[in-house]
């Protein structure tokens, strides 16, 4: 059983709601963009721990159940003043024994990778960060006998089965939660749902995820691209970040319209790798805790 570094004025207990302002001020420490109502909103769909020194959060981890086989676990931070003494580590193993056998997913920064290889995770992708205001939204049509149209509340079911196949990863606890704070549109033909983006308030401005295509008749980038630009085009002017697995090669087109591409994290798994459909692809994730 992982415990905290000795001797110790550190105390790690389940991550409350009475910290979330905490942990927000922690995360600004480090200049993520995060507001408190996206930490709030992560927090309620998931569980974790929080490490204090009296009154003050120094540490942070969460983690998610997605169905009975996966996990993410993200919003891993240990104070400037406190690191070096085991503490983002020890909160890595809370997390993971809570956890279990389940197959875990994570993305890490240049910094914590070699403590989650040695955690058992290995690294199954790459992540690219783009965002911007100064962005021009292109007219992308969709593919010939296919149209775009708002969301609807009848489209859950197909949007849960179509982010779940794509994401290799249960999405019944996350969708629901997700379409009450999002705009969303769908690509579809007749009543077939083939797609559908999600735009929501997140960190400095709005953030586009997750995005996903079929992939039949080799039309998914098409489709994707339909999808970001009709919502690229509903926050226009307006600060958009877009988080995009690099094997869908989207990085020179959203460069090319004036997202910028600002990091890249390596996409890690544990206990496994999500099991992805390749009919139905993920061209954009929520973020980089939830997946």
């Amino acid at each position: 059983m992982s415990v905290l570094p000795e001797p110790t004025s550190l105390v790690c207990l389940p991550f409350p709601e009475a910290d979330i302002e905490g942990a927000h001020a922690l995360s600004q420490q480090f200049s993520w963009p995060h507001r408190a109502e996206d930490w709030r909103f992560a927090a309620a769909i998931g569980e974790g721990f929080v490490v204090k020194e009296g009154e003050r959060v120094v540490g942070t981890a969460l983690c998610w159940r997605w169905g009975e086989h996966g996990a993410t676990l993200g919003l891993v931070i240990v104070s400037g003043d406190q690191q070096g003494r085991g503490i983002g580590r020890m909160l890595m193993e809370r997390l993971l024994d809570t956890l279990g056998p389940r197959m875990t997913v994570l993305h890490a920064t240049p910094a914590g990778q070699p403590l989650y290889e040695k955690l058992g995770f290995r690294k199954v992708g790459l992540l690219h960060q783009h965002q911007g205001s100064g962005f021009v939204a292109p007219t992308i049509a969709p593919p010939p006998g296919e149209h775009l149209r708002a969301l609807e509340p009848r489209d859950t079911p197909q949007l849960i089965e179509l982010a779940s196949r794509a994401s290799g990863l249960d999405r019944h606890a996350l969708l629901p939660a997700l379409l009450d704070i999002s705009e969303g549109v769908a690509l579809a033909r007749g009543d077939t749902l083939l797609g559908f983006a999600l735009l929501r308030p997140f960190g400095r401005g709005h953030a586009i995820g997750p995005v996903v295509a079929f992939a039949d008749n080799g039309l998914q980038t098409q489709r994707a691209q339909a999808l970001i630009a009709n919502r690229l085009a509903a926050n226009a002017g307006a600060f958009t970040r877009i988080d995009t697995p690099d094997e869908q090669g989207l990085g020179p087109w959203l460069e090319s319209i004036g997202l910028a591409r600002v990091d890249t994290v390596v996409k890690m798994a544990r206990n496994g790798a999500p099991a992805h459909d390749p009919a139905a692809l993920q061209f954009a994730i929520v973020n980089q805790a939830l997946g």
